[in-house]
């Protein structure tokens, strides 16, 4: 059994150990604050690309020589899938929801008999 000196150190350094990791808490909650605040007002932008792409593509669509980007071919037998997933630690659950997902729908697609490409972005991807 542990002597009383030894058994005090012991929950001196639990005591420590805890305050430290409720210190890097608080750091970890201030960071998510700053990224949800800087996705919130990125959403006006994304919105106006998309507005903006999609005018473009209308645009183009029956013109001779557009981008096939933007025209399309009128079929749909290949399909493009763009993952994102983080390049920072402490997201592997989001992570793992975009690689479930991303398999579904590959499976899916190629049970329809169509051919799908990837184009993964970050580093877990």
């Amino acid at each position: 059994m542990a002597s009383l000196k030894e058994l005090r150190a012991r929950i001196g350094s639990i005591k420590s150990t805890r305050k430290i990791t409720s210190a890097m808490k608080m750091v970890a909650a201030a960071k998510l604050r700053r990224a949800q605040a800087s996705a919130e007002a990125a959403r006006p932008y994304a919105a106006a690309m998309r507005r903006m792409l999609g005018e473009l593509a209308a645009a183009t669509k029956g013109e001779e020589g557009a981008p096939r980007l933007l025209a399309g071919t009128g079929q749909d037998k290949v399909h493009l899938l763009i993952p994102i997933t983080s390049d920072r630690g402490l997201c592997g659950g989001f992570n793992s929801n975009v690689h479930r997902l991303t398999l579904q729908t590959i499976k899916k697609l190629q049970a329809e008999g169509k051919t799908v490409k990837l184009l993964p972005v970050g580093r877990r991807a």
